[in-house]
Formats: structure tokens, C-alpha cells, sequence
């Protein structure tokens, strides 16, 4: 039986990356970063371990968006691909720069729920996060 993966990239294709396995988790995002990095007040992600994302081809642009954590683009097209909190060893991969999102499971929770849009509803199943998971 051969492993499953998910390959995605960015919109100009200069970065393309293999997700190997199932992710750790996927979530929405709705904090003030994510949403002004990706223009959409839904962010969502698969968080994936190191070892198991290979990058095949470019290298994404590093940007310090706040004291605990980094988010990386391409730099020719701005695509905004992963984040990473300093010290772990896994990365969070943004789900519309995989070719197939679809077939990741739907998210498990929603974090920074007190900044979802009035107009989005919470995704049913999902455990609602006021702040991140470890805040509450």
C-alpha cells in the first residue's frame, strides 16, 4: 500500500512541495494575520511534521510576523504558503495552495473565533477556539 500524499504550491508555480500522510490536524484561522496575509477571513491549514513535507521545487521567501512565529510566500508571486511557530517541529500548510484540498478531512477546530466575521457561520463539527488552543 503506497503512503498518501498532497502536492500544491503557488500560483505561479515557481514553488511546488509533497505533503507525505495524513496531516496532524486541519483548522481555520481567523486572527487578523492570516486573514490580512491571505486576503480571505478564513484561512485554513494541514499541520504536517517536518519529515514529512519535501519541497520540491523553489524556495519560499521568510517573513517574521510576530515574536513566536514565521510565515513563508513565494516571493515572485506572493503566495502565502506556510507557518511555522519558532521551536516545533511541524509546519502549517496553507489548504488553497494544495492541488486537492478537498481531500483532506474538514477541520477539527477554528481558532480566534472571537475575530470570525459576523456572517460566517461556525463550521459544525469543529470546536471553537476564542483564541488560540492553548488560551482558550
Amino acid at each position: 500500500m503506497t503512503e498518501a500524499h498532497h502536492t500544491g504550491g503557488c500560483l505561479c508555480g515557481a514553488i511546488r512541495y509533497r505533503a507525505r500522510g495524513a496531516p496532524a490536524s486541519v483548522n481555520v484561522c481567523y486572527c487578523s494575520q492570516c486573514r490580512r496575509q491571505t486576503g480571505s477571513p478564513m484561512p485554513s491549514f494541514a499541520t504536517y511534521a517536518d519529515e514529512q513535507l519535501d519541497l520540491l521545487s523553489g524556495s519560499p521567501a521568510t517573513y517574521r510576523s510576530s515574536t513566536f512565529a514565521v510565515r513563508q510566500f513565494c516571493s515572485t508571486c506572493g503566495s502565502s504558503l506556510f507557518w511555522r511557530r519558532d521551536g516545533t517541529r511541524e509546519l502549517d500548510i496553507f489548504l488553497g495552495t494544495m492541488d486537492r484540498p478537498g481531500d483532506l478531512p474538514p477541520p477539527a477546530f477554528q481558532l480566534w473565533t472571537v475575530h470570525r466575521v459576523p456572517w460566517l457561520p461556525a463550521i459544525p463539527g469543529a470546536t471553537d477556539y476564542r483564541g488560540d488552543k492553548t488560551s482558550g
